[in-house]
């Protein structure tokens, strides 16, 4: 008799091309993943449109510019927005990204933001920095908040902790919980010429506190003309990552996943069937002769 299968852990990153195939076709997801900032407008069609989602899915509140890594602090307006979207929306889970963005002008000109996902320093005095950022959003919020792990493409002369271990303490001081972005560790392993980046992935993973981890993201990369690795969430889920998530799965247990697809989107099938082979790699790992090899 064939066993059944698990229930789904995996969902998807939600995009405006993809809006009616969701909200028509109401195909089976634990999850479905917005970029906050998206939706910080009061009311409109956007809006309205999330909340017909949030009718029939838990919604992820996923953003890129709450620069939490920046020595300046927080920009008010944008945690204002940000807490009003998730008063409005009752997300299942609210995450950022380990970076940052602001940084001070001249004079006393309002700091500048820099649009992009930043990589910070692993020090101590970058760690207080960012613990103190996430501590004043988790207040405002009235919820831990995940933290997600860079791709990074430089890093910086005073390094001194292990990522790893910097995002362990960022979790154990503040009581966050980390992003375990796989995607991201392929990209970086592959981008100082790791021969086998998966085995990369998967030590970075064994230095992580499993009781942290509160979501895991995939996504594709593509390579530019002189090879180096772009984490562009523009392609399907790269083998090596494939081999790193069956990894994170095995340690973890069965956490919540997100496929993203942000550039070059696909038909709505193809996304999906992305999402359903996560299903299939969690299952397979999970499987007893799996954990028992």
């Amino acid at each position: 008799m064939p066993m059944p299968h698990a229930p789904s852990i995996t969902g998807i990153g939600w995009r405006h091309a993809h809006e009616r195939d969701l909200l028509e076709g109401q195909p089976a997801l634990p999850f479905v993943e917005v970029h906050s900032e998206n939706f910080f407008a009061e009311g409109g069609a956007s809006l309205a449109l999330l909340h017909d989602a949030r009718s029939s899915y838990d919604v992820s509140l996923h953003g890129v510019g709450l620069a939490l890594g920046s020595a300046v602090g927080l920009d008010a307006w944008h945690l204002d927005r940000l807490a009003a979207l998730a008063e409005c929306i009752d997300p299942v889970r609210v995450s950022d990204h380990a970076s940052f963005a602001r940084a001070p002008r001249r004079g006393n000109e309002a700091p500048v933001h820099a649009s992009d996902l930043l990589p910070i320093a692993f020090t101590p005095a970058s760690l207080d920095i960012l613990a103190a950022n996430v501590q004043q959003v988790q207040e405002r919020l009235r919820r831990p908040i995940g933290v997600e792990n860079l791709s990074a493409y430089l890093g910086w002369a005073d390094d001194s902790m292990p990522e790893p271990q910097f995002l362990n303490e960022l979790a154990r001081r503040t009581g966050c919980w980390l992003l375990l972005d796989v995607n991201n560790l392929v990209v970086n392993a592959l981008n100082v010429g790791a021969a086998d980046p998966a085995a990369v992935a998967c030590a970075f993973i064994d230095s992580i506190d499993p009781a942290a981890v509160g979501e895991i993201h995939l996504a594709g990369f593509s390579r530019a003309g002189d090879g180096l690795a772009i984490d562009d969430h523009g392609s399907r889920v790269h083998e090596p990552v494939w081999r790193a998530y069956a990894h994170a799965v095995r340690r973890l247990g069965p956490t919540p996943t997100l496929v993203e697809w942000d550039t070059a989107l696909p038909s709505f099938d193809i996304l999906l069937g992305e999402a359903r082979e996560a299903d299939r790699v969690a299952e397979r790992a999970l499987a007893p002769q799996a954990v028992a090899a």
